[in-house]
């Protein structure tokens, strides 16, 4: 209600009651004017009768919601079951237009203004979770291995001639076909054994850039967040080899906006050379429903033409549920989160070492991957060949999920 309808309410209820009710609303309404100021994710997080009241102003904004509206068009924010239209808070419209992802819709203010600070308050986060100079991000409703495609289809307009991408191997499915399915050719680079880790092997990346030619090259796809044994690429170098060459340089950092090294990496990579754009999941970095990812960068325009690649409108639901999940949580719920991670995978590290001595086996020594652990099952794998097998299953089983068998290793994500 706005001023006048509290005036109203005096005739009916007691002047000091209803005062004292809109002190509460106007509570309320300065969280959501200190958003729409900032742009950025509040400090502390808010409750949910907050959060709602917002999304219900915002979705009152969009036309399919106006008393009267009389749609005629193919597209008018129409839905059948009532139990969709709550699920979305009547935000039915989605986000962006034909030509542009990030592009504001005359027909839904509300929605439009739901994308633009989602995507501010994800960039603040970015920032606090250790990559400062970022300069432009946007929400996709894609997960991380269509939103890597996007970004090689849109430097396809940039290097028009170029057909391979130089991809130091991680054994995930997602990353080599998000280059197949933009129509490139991975070179596949072998990764090196340092002690216990697999690393980036420089030597090689170098020598098949001059055996292929840089202008031949579409980019460098890195990798940060990855299963031991294997560490995060070495970007700083990597992105020194892209500005030396000319070649641009796309990182893959599904799940490593959780880790303050990975996005020390990006932010020093970014420092010293090249780094065009780094991709992120919503689901594995912000606890949400799968579906979503982050494309972001160092060069806003770059990131600009990355959103205007994505062809028609899209799917709030991302947008949605990275918004309500910040807001829930805060900067510094966030923040606690990312603490309580790192507390969590230094125990994990002390309790598989104890259990690896106890069955003469060893955790492998990978200083380098912050995110990841890798235990050795050598005697279980001597003792019978479908031991390992076996063992993968028994965790499933006592419902522990996540974890990877194979090689004679015990691989864990935390």
């Amino acid at each position: 209600m706005n001023g006048d309808n509290f005036t109203v309410c005096e005739q009916l209820v007691s002047p000091a009651y209803v005062r004292q009710g809109l002190q509460g609303r106007r509570t309320h309404e300065l969280l959501i004017r200190q958003l729409l100021d900032t742009g950025k994710c509040p400090e502390s997080g808010w409750d949910e009768s907050t959060i709602e009241l917002f999304l219900h102003e915002l979705s009152i904004m969009d036309s399919n919601n106006f008393l009267g509206n009389c749609g005629v068009g193919e597209r008018e924010g129409r839905v059948a079951s009532s139990l969709v239209a709550h699920r979305h808070y009547r935000l039915i419209h989605g986000i962006g237009r034909s030509g542009d992802i990030s592009a504001v819709q005359p027909k839904a203010a509300g929605s439009s203004l739901l994308n633009k600070l989602t995507n501010s308050v994800v960039l603040n986060i970015i920032k606090l979770a250790g990559v400062r100079t970022v300069a432009s991000c946007f929400v996709v409703p894609m997960a991380t291995g269509m939103s890597l495609t996007l970004c090689f289809l849109t430097l396809r307009h940039k290097r028009p001639n170029a057909k391979f991408i130089i991809w130091p191997r991680i054994d995930q499915k997602s990353c080599f076909k998000s280059m197949i399915t933009a129509g490139f050719e991975p070179v596949v680079i072998e990764n090196v054994l340092e002690g216990d880790e697999l690393r980036t092997d420089l030597k090689t990346v170098e020598a098949k850039i001059q055996e292929l030619g840089p202008e031949n090259i579409l980019c460098i796809h890195s990798t940060t967040s990855c299963f031991a044994p294997r560490v995060p690429d070495r970007l700083e170098e990597l992105a020194l080899m892209c500005t030396k060459y000319d070649i641009p340089h796309i990182v893959n950092n599904a799940y490593g906006v959780q880790s303050s090294k990975c996005m020390h990496l990006i932010q020093q990579g970014a420092r010293v050379g090249r780094i065009d754009a780094f991709v992120q999941s919503l689901d594995k970095n912000f606890m949400v429903p799968v579906g979503g990812a982050i494309i972001a960068g160092f060069n806003e325009s770059f990131i600009q033409e990355i959103s205007k690649m994505y062809p028609g409108r899209a799917s709030a639901s991302p947008s949605l549920d990275a918004l309500i999940t910040l807001l829930s949580q805060g900067a510094n719920g966030y923040k606690q989160l990312l603490k309580e991670r790192k507390d969590m995978y230094v125990y994990l590290a002390n309790e598989l070492r104890k259990l690896a001595e106890v069955y003469n086996e060893r955790l492998l020594d990978t200083p380098h991957n912050p995110i990841s652990l890798a235990m050795s099952l050598k005697n279980l794998d001597e003792q019978k060949s479908t031991a390992i097998t076996q063992l993968g299953s028994m965790l499933f089983t006592r419902q522990v999920s996540g974890a990877r068998e194979m090689n004679g290793l015990l691989c864990s994500c935390l």
